[in-house]
């Protein structure tokens, strides 16, 4: 058996064993179908299970920290793969720009943040909405290329600009920004990627 399929074996088995529990707990029968994504995503995914984990908590704990302080006056995404950091949206001022960088640097383990929140007026129901729209068809886009397996590439959409975030190889990376960057109401793309070759 190879390194990668023992990885993939014991990703599946930490997975299923973190449903169960959650399953024995709540007795919900959601929980069980979000746990079945999540085991899939985890085996197929390149961070390891550990980091896959450590970026769920990262984004969860740099929201509510990020909330807590600045509340509606903000409007933020914080994204994480393999411990590298999007905070994307926009805020009031350039001094509370720098003040959501900063709380979201104390949470820990984080390798790298690329701070792309804009300065100007908090986007409305109808740019968040647009912005969701555009995420979706670019997934759908990347699915139907079948040019690379999907899930390596994260994508986030603010303001109609696309991030794209992932462990990829270039070929991969080239894709990915192709099929982006011709999708129907797409501004521009930015590659935030960690390449394999």
């Amino acid at each position: 058996m190879t390194r990668s399929m023992q990885s993939m074996l014991t990703k599946a088995a930490l997975a299923l064993a973190a449903t169960g529990s959650i399953i024995a707990i709540s007795g919900c029968a959601p929980l069980v179908i979000g746990g079945a994504v999540a085991v899939v995503a985890m085996t197929e995914d390149r961070r390891s299970t550990g980091v896959f984990i450590d970026d769920e908590n990262i984004e969860n704990r740099a929201i509510l920290k990020v909330k807590s302080r600045f509340g509606s006056q903000v409007h933020i995404n914080i994204t994480s793969y393999n411990l590298h950091v999007l905070i994307s949206g926009e805020v009031p001022t350039e001094a509370v720009r720098q003040q959501v960088e900063e709380e979201v640097r104390g949470i820990g383990k984080i390798t790298r943040i690329h701070n792309e929140l804009v300065v100007g007026p908090l986007a409305g129901v109808i740019a968040v909405s647009n912005d969701t729209r555009l995420t979706g068809l670019v997934k759908t886009r990347f699915l139907e290329a079948n040019r690379f397996q999907v899930n390596h590439v994260k994508v986030v959409t603010e303001a109609g600009v696309v991030f794209l975030m992932g462990i990829v190889r270039r070929a991969e990376a080239d894709a990915a920004s192709q099929l982006a960057s011709t999708t129907s109401g797409v501004r521009s793309v930015v590659r935030l990627f960690e390449y394999l070759d």
